[in-house]
């Protein structure tokens, strides 16, 4: 209701996450500024999510139930990291590195071709609505974590836990089998071998 929201509004932890989000948001967009890649937010984008729920379980203390969040949250983003770094996501110094080939064709498509409205473009979706969403995605912790004297820790937390890993178990391996697909499709290709089929 009305109420409640408003003292969510007024809570002194929300607003700290999203003070954290908005550094974020900014930092992308000044290096993206100053370097020309607006590819910035991808090399983040795998972390903030367990940054900000270990920010929460700092701020709301260590409840079982938030931390079992954080805990997976971390588990997805080390399965993501991983497969972003062993694609050569990341290099040094981390602000550089390849842009997404994506950013490149919307650049030249109107109006995203006029050199100010890709700047509002890149400050107001790259930099900041993308790192809101990922803020996004751990506001069910932030709820979990001021109504936890209300909720006591039960089996369906487990149910729901083993369900998570188990996702990012089926996750993983699709993520090997498209890396094995993609390492043997441009290892035929260099050797000029035509691809199985043709």
């Amino acid at each position: 209701n009305l109420s409640m929201a408003k003292s969510y509004m007024m809570d002194e932890g929300l607003w700290s996450l999203i003070y954290h989000c908005g550094f974020w948001s900014i930092l992308c967009f000044l290096v993206s500024s100053i370097t020309g890649n607006v590819s910035q937010t991808d090399k983040l984008w795998s972390l903030t999510p367990a940054f900000y729920a270990w920010h929460i379980v700092i701020l709301y203390g260590f409840d079982i139930r938030s931390v079992l969040m954080a805990s997976l949250a971390t588990t997805w983003s080390a399965r993501l990291t991983y497969n972003f770094a062993r694609r050569g996501g990341y290099t040094w110094p981390p602000w550089d590195g390849e842009e997404d080939y994506r950013w490149p064709i919307l650049r030249k498509t109107w109006p995203l071709d006029n050199q100010v409205v890709w700047m509002i473009f890149n400050l107001g979706f790259i930099s900041f609505i993308q790192h809101y969403l990922l803020l996004a995605i751990v506001l069910p912790q932030f709820l979990v974590a001021t109504m936890k004297d209300n909720y006591s820790f039960n089996m369906g937390d487990i149910v729901l836990a083993s369900t998570f890993l188990g996702l990012v178990l089926v996750e993983y391996v699709a993520d090997q089998q498209q890396y094995d697909f993609q390492t043997e499709k441009y290892r035929l290709k260099n050797a000029t071998i035509p691809p199985y089929g043709e």
